[in-house]
C-alpha cells in the first residue's frame, strides 16, 4: 500500500482549502518552468494534500498562459497520487443548471496554444487517453458532493475550448447540437493529459456557472453573473474537498485502472536514442520506467 497524497487544482473562485493542518505555502521548482503559484501543503483528517490555484493567487494567469506542464511536474514532485480538478463551466443542457456540479468523464480537446505533453524529439510516447477520467476517482468526488447536498450529475463531455473569449452562438450551437457536448470550460485541456502522462489519477468537479450561448431563455454569458454564481460555487467546492479524504483514505492500492502504469508500455524512443537532457526534465514525471 502506497500513501495518498491527494492534490486539488483550484479554478475561478477556488483560491484555498480550509482546515489543513500544518499548512504552508510551498515553492516548486520544476524543469518545465515555475508553476502558477506557490502550493499549499498540509494535512486534512491525516491524509496529506497539495492545493494549487491554477490561476495563481489574484488570478493572474489566463487559460492560455497557465504553465500546465510546470504545474503537474510540481505536484508530481510532492508525491501526488490523486489530482482532482475544480474547475468553471458552461453548460449545455437544460439540467445541468447554473449552480450545479457535473463529474465529467470524456473531454473534446479544442486548445491550441498550449504545450499539451512533457515528451518530445528525444523521448517520444504515447498515452492512452480513451478513458481521461480515473472512474475511481470519480466515485469520490461524486459520494462527497452528494454528501454535502449538491447537485451533481456523473458523466459528461467537457469541451476545453482555447479561449479566452467565450464561444460565439455559431460555435456554442455546434458544440451542443452536433458534436454533443455537455459542459464547456477553457482550463482542463492539457492539464488531464499531463496528468495521464504523469501517472496521477485524475477526475473533473465541473461548477456550473451558466449556459453559455446557446440558450434562448438567457443573455449572452457575462463575467459579473459568473462571478456570482462562482461566489455560491466555492463554499461548496471546498466543502466537497473537505470530505475527500475520509473517502480516499490515507493509504491507496495500485489503483484499479491503471491510471499509475500509464507509462508502462508508452515510451516508444530506444533507450540510446533518448536525449539526455530530456530525459533529466523527466525525472519526476517518467522515473518509474526510464
Amino acid at each position: 500500500m502506497a500513501e495518498t497524497v491527494i492534490g486539488v487544482i483550484g479554478g475561478s473562485g477556488v483560491y484555498a482549502i480550509d482546515g489543513l493542518e500544518d499548512a504552508a505555502w510551498t515553492t516548486v521548482d520544476s524543469p518545465f518552468g515555475r508553476p502558477s503559484d506557490a502550493i499549499l501543503t498540509g494535512r486534512l483528517d491525516g491524509v496529506r494534500m497539495a492545493f494549487l490555484p491554477r490561476h495563481g493567487r489574484g488570478h493572474v494567469h489566463s487559460p492560455s498562459t497557465v504553465p500546465y506542464r510546470a504545474n503537474i511536474d510540481a505536484l508530481k514532485r510532492l508525491g501526488v497520487t490523486d489530482i482532482v480538478s475544480v474547475s468553471a463551466c458552461g453548460s449545455f443542457r437544460e439540467a445541468m443548471a447554473p449552480g450545479d456540479f457535473v463529474i465529467v468523464d470524456q473531454f473534446i480537446d479544442r486548445t491550441h496554444a498550449r504545450a499539451a505533453s512533457f515528451f518530445g524529439t528525444g523521448c517520444v510516447a504515447h498515452v492512452s487517453m480513451a478513458h481521461p477520467v480515473c472512474p475511481r476517482l470519480g466515485d469520490a468526488a461524486e459520494a462527497a458532493a452528494r454528501a454535502e447536498g449538491i447537485t451533481v450529475h456523473r458523466g459528461g463531455t467537457y469541451l476545453a475550448m482555447e479561449g479566452p473569449q467565450f464561444s460565439s452562438l455559431a460555435e456554442s450551437r455546434m458544440y451542443r447540437e452536433v458534436w454533443g457536448c455537455d459542459v464547456i470550460g477553457m482550463t482542463n485541456m492539457p492539464e488531464a493529459k499531463l496528468a495521464r502522462e504523469a501517472e496521477i489519477c485524475y477526475a473533473t468537479v465541473a461548477m456550473v456557472t451558466d449556459y453559455d450561448c446557446w440558450h434562448p431563455g438567457h443573455d449572452a454569458v457575462d463575467v459579473a453573473d459568473v462571478i456570482r454564481v462562482l461566489t455560491g460555487n466555492a463554499a461548496r467546492a471546498r466543502a466537497l474537498v473537505a470530505r475527500l479524504p475520509g473517502l480516499l483514505g490515507a493509504t491507496r492500492a495500485p489503483c484499479p485502472h491503471g491510471c499509475d502504469r500509464a507509462l508502462t508500455t508508452a515510451i516508444m524512443t530506444a533507450p540510446d536514442k533518448r536525449d539526455p537532457a530530456l530525459v533529466a526534465q523527466l525525472a519526476a514525471v517518467a522515473g518509474r520506467v526510464l
